[in-house]
């Protein structure tokens, strides 16, 4: 992310004002506006892989799933993040049309430069949302999912997937996201993904 080049402090409303006025995205938190860099490829064929295989599932379910371009609210003060994919089940949210407040289930595609902002800051504004059931870590570099779900105490605990010593066709493994009954194998998640390949 980088730093808007006004520095002025701007309040929820003007963020949101000034945004629609840019070519680019901008997520928001603290007065300060951030603009959303691009991708990798295989970073951008994960979340397009995993919105795929959660839309065929979500069909007719009454939830919806939405990718990069979705805005998710915090609150109204913000932050305002773009998450890779998110759903959402609830109501207000399938009549929305400029942003998602009551998302079930998170996932962020990691990469080098933002890994540690999705596992932390970005982490601890999500764990705000009341209805969050599900937030999820998507490793572009190696075979890794992390699932972060809300157990019987009201906290979310952590459920690995770590495989990055197997290859996509020694394992059969599932990943499930209990928010949504969802259950598929770690292969569709990284399908057409070289992650042996330098990324380039």
């Amino acid at each position: 992310m980088i730093a808007s080049p006004d520095h002025r402090p701007m309040s929820p409303q003007e963020y949101l004002a000034w945004e629609e006025e840019q070519p680019l995205k901008y997520e928001y938190i603290y007065g300060e506006a951030y603009a959303m860099t691009g991708g990798t490829l295989p970073h951008n064929s994960i979340a397009v892989n995993i919105t795929t295989a959660l839309r065929t599932h979500l069909r007719g379910k009454g939830c919806k799933v939405f990718m990069a371009d979705a805005k998710v609210c915090v609150s109204e003060k913000g932050p305002y993040f773009y998450p890779d994919v998110v759903v959402s089940c609830e109501e207000r949210d399938r009549r929305a049309l400029k942003m998602v407040q009551y998302p079930c289930l998170i996932l962020e595609v990691l990469s080098p430069g933002t890994e540690g902002y999705d596992r932390g800051d970005k982490f601890k504004f999500y764990r705000r949302l009341k209805t969050l059931q599900e937030y999820v870590l998507v490793d572009a570099e190696k075979l890794s999912v992390e699932c972060y779900r809300l157990n019987e105490r009201g906290k979310l605990e952590l459920t690995a997937y770590p495989l990055e010593d197997l290859s996509i066709d020694e394992q059969d493994t599932d990943v499930q996201f209990t928010s949504i009954d969802f259950l598929c194998p770690i292969s569709l998640i990284y399908e057409d993904i070289e992650l042996n390949a330098l990324f380039v």
